[in-house]
Order: C-alpha cells, then structure tokens, then sequence
C-alpha cells in the first residue's frame, strides 16, 4: 500500500465538510427542543410551588387543562417569585408515574418576563 500525502488546504476542506454534514443531520435528525412559551400567572402558592398559568399559548401545551396550565415550578436559585399578573416564560414537561397515569406531575421550568 502506498502513502498518498494530500495538501493541506484539501484536508482542512476534507475535515470542515465532514463537520457541517455532522452538524446539518444533528439538526434534522435531531430530538425536538421545547419551545419557551409566555402566558400569565394565575397563581402561584410559595409553599407549595404550585403554578398555575393562562394564556392562548398555554393551551398547546401537554397537560393544560383548556387555556390553563397548573403544575410545579422548578426554579432556579434566585429567581423571583411570581406575582398575579405577571408575565412567565416557560417550558413545561409531564414527570411520568409509575403507579397510574392519573397521578403525572407537570412541571414547569421559567421565570418571570421583565
């Protein structure tokens, strides 16, 4: 077998091709990201973390109940607390269990808008 020696500026061109087809099917064949949506706060129970939200687009989400999306936040360190009213951006996920379905948790991840 013989030794093929190829200039650089062909394998730089080689490598950077091999990167963005990784990249372009990472990103078709990838997992959906969720999307962050905004409704407003209904209530929030600080005790509890029990968050309750409105809004048009809180309505596609999965476990809303109409245009209502009750569930747990899931805060960061120092995030404000929700007040009535206020403007909240969002993802939100259904915390499967395993006894029946009746008992899967939504949790909400977000903070207020300023």
């Amino acid at each position: 077998m013989g030794n093929l020696n190829l200039p650089t500026p062909i394998v730089l061109a080689g490598a950077v091709l091999c990167l963005l087809a990784g990249y372009l099917i990472g990103v078709v064949a990838g997992p959906d990201t969720p999307e962050r949506t905004t409704g407003t706060v209904e209530s929030f129970n600080s005790r509890t973390n029990e968050l309750c939200l409105t809004g048009d687009a809180v309505a596609d989400h999965e476990g809303a109940d109409g245009d209502e999306l009750c569930g747990t936040w899931q805060r960061a360190g120092s995030t404000r607390l929700p007040r009535e009213g206020d403007q909240f951006r969002f993802v939100s996920t259904i915390s499967e269990q395993q006894s029946t379905p009746d008992d899967d948790r939504v949790l909400i991840f977000g903070e207020v808008k300023n």
